[in-house]
């Protein structure tokens, strides 16, 4: 190697030149900032495309949806098929004034390609056009007005396709209040107290302390069906012994472990029906989960109606569905848990157990359904009337709240499983992901609906708090794989007749363990998944409804038109109950006004438990394709007033439609009763309706008639005798067509 010697004068002037190159280049890039950036200066730069209803021109596989163009998370992408040209778009909800959109481009990014507006995602008009795209980020800043925003690609830089991990359109909406504002003000902090109607027990309290708050609980809770008091009973990981935790209405009783047996309760979880003289058709609003039971007689007892799912529990032994006395019943659900012994349903009339072990299974009166559920019974339908099948075809288990060994809180979000049997956590911990509480905001009664779209706004999750929460404007749910959750049977009430609760067709959103509860003013719907028209493909992360309930009159006058329509495709339906009340305040037949309890647009969607009760019209209405239902328990409404009055161009309406245009459809164990107290002349045509082609396919139908109140004169379309008489007897229909 050879050595330079440079002289001192040299390196001077050498430093002078580098310092003056230094100089040059940063007033360069102040110019450059200032040229760029003033455009934005006067320019609304909200966010506008982020959750919203996404579709491209094609998806190069499941897993890279349009919607992960949107969904905020840049792990997250869209990619095309190899070919040009090639599309995707972005329903702004409302006409934009657009200022700036950016493209965050993966390795396989456009070479030209234009940005376009429509009014009507028909007409189009370019706005900027490129044939020397960069890659990597670009900042555009635009101008142009529309409701829908397009990246059109015509030329790809690589032999691969088209590939976004963001497509973020900024502008401005003119001031529109709707729901597409962005909600504004002052950050607000994430995690937080849970509460005073949060009680939490730890392993170092004494057995008697913790017996007398639980019966405290019970005793405020025991018979108080439609007051406005809610708990959650979490108990930290540990081991509890010598305790009786009965559980009354709005009262959620869970373990803070990471699964089940970090847990265990050395006594009894009960739910009986004292209180309403052994009768447990109304033990409604109560739920289990997350920990493991070790029964003090061997057998625990869970006398439930609708309403009361069991969730994640382990019973180191059986299990008896029925109340003390084995008076009636009408439940239940339960799902990922483990029984040991034999679970006995004894009274209960109708049951659905999803992914979960049991030991054995004792009885059945009218339907008892099982989905991936090792141990189940054969199928037998009508007799006994058990129907089974192996695996879940698609599942998602309910986010649930957990401690961690320093006592943080986070909430566990289990992962979507596809042909599933047993439980999740069988083999070790559940999979899936963790969410620290910090990323909630943690809601309690009194906060408003614009400081909670606040709080979805900024990013955070949702964990309402234990009690009722009255909103006067739509909580609007944007961006993908958000978790709303409750506790304690949250409960939302809409104010002048809003819409309480909207997702957006994004994917992976979760809602979970609500109560909504119309109001007085009539609500075009309580809870609506996706707007009207939603047409992306979720199918490797939809959205699910789990534990969630909608109730219409009962504990006072209310009124909505639809409770839940979901028009986002893939969806998963996890238990519900939609009752419109039958009895309470506020019950009548022109007082708690309510047509239909669901409504499926969406196609492929899958509803696992579905429980409908009382509407004035169809009870369920299903237009999309590919839909399917596993287990479905109906009541049709007890009070028209005469034949006429129900309806005037025929007998009455079905309890599940299914639209004359669907050419797939599938479901299993589906029941329907009636029991029209007010006119028991009055007929039904059919149970169900559905198009009579071979790819709409049912299995295991049965009507009933309540004692002889009313006639369901066929189960399905013209097939099924009539269900009529005093004798309460099942008719039954093995398949159609």
């Amino acid at each position: 190697m050879s050595m330079q010697f440079v002289s001192a004068p040299a390196v001077r002037l050498r430093r002078s030149a580098y310092l003056l190159a230094v100089v040059t280049a940063a007033l360069a890039l102040v110019a450059c900032y200032v040229v760029t950036a003033t455009p934005w200066a006067n320019a609304a730069t909200t966010l506008l495309s982020q959750g919203k209803p996404a579709t491209a021109s094609s998806t190069e596989n499941g897993g890279t949806p349009a919607s992960a163009a949107v969904d905020g998370n840049t792990g997250t992408r869209w990619s095309s098929a190899f070919s040009d040209p090639q599309w995707l778009q972005v329903d702004l909800g409302t006409t934009a004034t657009i200022s700036q959109v950016v493209l965050q481009w993966e390795t396989a990014y456009g070479k030209a390609y234009q940005i376009q507006v429509s009014g009507d995602a028909s007409t189009w008009t370019t706005i900027y056009s490129t044939t020397t795209g960069t890659g990597g980020t670009e900042t555009l800043n635009v101008s142009g007005t529309g409701r829908y925003v397009r990246m059109y690609g015509t030329a790809r830089a690589t032999g691969y396709g088209y590939s976004l991990w963001e497509f973020q359109v900024y502008g401005d909406t003119g001031g529109n209040p709707g729901p597409t504002s962005t909600p504004t003000g002052p950050p607000l902090p994430g995690g937080g107290s849970l509460g005073p109607n949060v009680v939490v027990f730890d392993p170092s309290m004494s057995s008697a302390s913790i017996q007398s708050r639980l019966d405290q609980v019970f005793a405020q809770q025991e018979r108080n069906q439609f007051g406005s008091e809610r708990y959650a009973l979490l108990f930290k990981p540990g081991t509890y012994s010598g305790l009786n935790a009965q559980i009354g209405f709005y009262t959620s009783i869970a373990g803070l472990g990471r699964n089940p047996d970090d847990v265990t309760i050395n006594g009894d979880v009960t739910v009986d029906a004292g209180w309403f003289n052994g009768n447990a058709t109304q033990n409604f609003w109560r739920s289990v989960e997350n920990l493991a039971v070790v029964p003090v007689n061997g057998t625990d007892r869970w006398a439930v109606a609708q309403a009361a799912p069991m969730r994640r529990v382990h019973v180191r032994g059986g299990l008896n569905l029925a109340p003390n006395g084995y008076g009636w019943a009408s439940g239940g659900y339960i799902a990922d848990s483990k029984i040991d012994g034999t679970v006995g349903p004894y009274s209960q009339q109708q049951w659905y157990t999803r992914d979960s072990q049991i030991g054995g299974w004792t009885n059945g009166v009218w339907n008892m359904v099982f989905s991936g559920v090792a141990g189940a019974p054969a199928q037998s339908f009508p007799n006994p009337p058990y129907t089974v099948l192996a695996q879940t075809p698609v599942s998602r288990e309910k986010p649930y709240l957990y401690a961690d060994a320093g006592g943080n809180y986070s909430v566990f979000v289990p992962s979507l499983r596809t042909n599933s049997q047993g439980t999740t956590w069988s083999g070790g911990s559940t999979p899936g992901s963790s969410i620290p509480l910090s990323q909630f905001y943690v809601a309690k009664p009194g906060d408003s609906a614009a400081t909670i779209n606040r709080a979805l706004a900024q990013g955070l999750n949702l964990l309402f708090t234990p009690g009722v929460y009255h909103v006067n404007q739509t909580i609007n749910v944007t961006r993908a794989n958000t978790v709303v959750l409750g506790l304690g049977y949250a409960t939302l009430i809409p104010d002048n007749g809003v819409v309480p609760m909207t997702v957006a067709d994004v994917d992976g959103v979760k809602v979970a363990g609500l109560l909504f509860d119309a109001g007085t003013v009539n609500s075009p719907v309580l809870l609506q998944i996706g707007p009207s028209g939603s047409t992306a493909n979720h199918a490797a992360n939809p959205t699910s409804i789990q534990d969630v309930f909608f109730r219409i009159g009962g504990a006072g006058a209310g009124k909505a038109t639809t409770s839940l329509v979901v028009n986002s495709s893939n969806a998963l339906i996890d238990h519900i109950w939609a009752w419109r009340a039958d009895h309470g305040s506020g019950v009548g037949w022109t007082v708690n006004t309510a047509d239909t309890g669901l409504i499926v647009n969406g196609n492929n969607v899958t509803a696992l438990g579905l429980f409908v009760e009382h509407y004035q019209k169809y009870e369920v209405i299903w237009n999309g394709q590919g839909g399917r239902t596993i287990f479905f328990q109906n009541e049709l409404p007890y009070d028209p007033p005469s034949q006429s009055a129900w309806r005037s161009d025929a007998r009455g309406y079905a309890a599940y439609k299914v639209a004359d245009s669907v050419t797939s459809h599938e479901a299993w164990g589906m029941g329907s009763y009636c029991n029209f107290t007010a006119d028991p002349s009055i007929v039904a045509e059919h149970g169900f309706e559905a198009p009579n082609r071979a790819g709409v396919r049912f299995h295991d139908l049965l009507t009933v008639s309540l004692g002889g109140m009313g006639t369901i004169a066929h189960v399905i379309n013209d097939v099924g005798g009539a269900a009529t008489g005093t004798a309460t007897v099942p008719v039954n229909v093995v398949s159609y067509p």
